[in-house]
């Protein structure tokens, strides 16, 4: 049984992300014994996206210009197409993951989220998936798209949908446990 109660792990989110891809990790992250921050671009509530419509709301801890990389042991980006493009077009939001993705961290991102990778300059050479839909742009990018369930890359963690929450859940859960994040190399 993993055990990260000693691990404190960020979800940046803002309105319209996809509801299950962010309760889902959040959830096992939780059950794992990890402290999960919800930092977004303001403080207060956010909207989920749900079955089409908009999905219940979840409270702010944090905004993203209060944090540090330091902080955290872990990123998770959930997607929907909103949400992802949104974060992408919000210049602290993308420097924030860029930091991030430096400092060597488990940084996770599942469905539309890789755009905000893609934003960052961190998708080129990177081995990734995504929503089938944009693989045109994961590729265009520079990064190599594989249509797996997780794909990782020296603690690059992505996913392509909620079908794929469990096993995308588990592998950040092993990633923070295990340290395998020390050996990426900087881009």
């Amino acid at each position: 049984m993993a055990n990260l109660s000693d691990k404190r792990i960020m979800i940046l989110a803002t309105d319209g992300f996809e509801q299950s891809e962010l309760m889902v990790p959040k959830q096992r992250l939780e059950q794992a014994g990890a402290k999960v921050d919800i930092v977004s671009l303001k403080i207060g509530e956010i909207w989920g996206w749900k079955n089409n419509d908009w999905g219940d709301p979840v409270a702010v801890d944090r905004t993203i210009d209060a944090v540090t990389v330091d902080e955290y042991d872990a990123l998770v980006i959930p997607g929907g197409q909103i949400n992802p493009d949104i974060l992408r077009a919000d210049e602290d939001a993308v420097a924030f993951v860029r930091e991030f993705f430096d400092s060597k961290k488990p940084l996770a991102a599942i469905c539309h989220a890789p755009w905000v990778l893609v934003e960052a300059g961190i998708a080129k050479g990177r081995q990734m998936t995504s929503y089938h839909s944009m693989a045109t742009d994961v590729k265009n990018a520079g990064a190599k798209w594989v249509d797996k369930k997780v794909v990782v890359d020296e603690g690059l963690i992505t996913s392509r949908n909620p079908g794929d929450l469990e096993d995308f859940s588990a592998k950040i859960i092993e990633e923070v446990q295990e340290g395998r994040h020390e050996s990426r190399r900087v881009a």
